[in-house]
């Protein structure tokens, strides 16, 4: 990564941190009556594949500080293979989130790349500006748009829906899809629609907080993505057995 590309991602950086401030500084005759900012983290899914390959162990983390309306959230999605063979990727985010609908955050921020493997490490560094919210019928939904450092415009999408089959035992089903304008051959991302993903997990909640899952997730590179991966030996798409453990307080 250039050095012109790490002063470019710290300035998106503190310019995310400066809008997080507050819009109207209150006056000291005022009292304050906004509620205190608070800390939220959840890990969505984290699991381990034991079947899959390069057996890996994979994490989707969010969280955000602040109050009802202002947000500062962080965010890391990714894999990690847990042979001796086995690389990663991660997806780092931090972003300015600000409510614009009951049930309706909008947010810009910066995302980073990382693919590694084999004592090489790819990295690149994308503006991010998206949604995050519930959809009509209690959909979960996450569409984000993507400018990256080499002017590639790309967008990924996340939809979820909970069933609950009783007060405790919740199945979920959840879509993950990624498409790009340009290929990025060294992320092994080509031309369009990238790949999709869908999994069902079953958890059971012996608290809110806490509850322990199992699913199934199908996976599949499509296009020129799907070219990539032929081409490099890797599958073009699998199905795994996964297990894991959902967490947020």
């Amino acid at each position: 990564m250039s050095r012109r590309t790490l002063h470019a991602a710290a300035a998106l950086l503190l310019g995310v941190l400066a809008l997080a401030r507050p819009l109207v500084a209150q006056s000291p005759e005022v009292p304050n009556m906004q509620p205190p900012n608070r800390t939220f983290l959840f890990f969505e899914v984290l699991e381990f594949a034991p079947a899959g390959v390069e057996s890996p162990v994979r994490y989707d983390f969010s969280g955000w500080h602040g109050g009802d309306v202002n947000r500062v959230w962080f965010k890391a999605d990714g894999e990690q293979g847990t042979t001796a063979e086995g690389g990663g990727e991660a997806e780092l985010q931090l972003a300015y989130g600000r409510l614009i609908h009951p049930f309706w955050d909008a947010q810009l921020g910066v995302r980073v790349d990382a693919h590694y493997g084999e004592g090489e490490t790819n990295t690149r560094v994308a503006l991010a500006v998206g949604l995050q919210g519930l959809a009509p019928y209690w959909f979960e939904l996450e569409p984000t748009l993507y400018l990256d450092q080499g002017g590639i415009v790309s967008a990924g999408l996340t939809a979820a829906y909970e069933l609950l089959l009783t007060q405790r035992l919740v199945v979920e089903p959840r879509l993950e899809s990624f498409a790009s304008l340009k290929a990025v051959p060294e992320f092994g991302i080509g031309r369009g629609l990238n790949d999709v993903e869908l999994g069902l997990r079953a958890r059971y909640e012996f608290r809110r907080e806490f509850a322990p899952y199992v699913g199934v997730v199908w996976a599949r590179r499509v296009g020129g993505t799907a070219d990539l991966a032929h081409a490099a030996g890797e599958p073009v798409r699998e199905l795994s057995f996964v297990a894991g453990v959902r967490l947020w307080r």
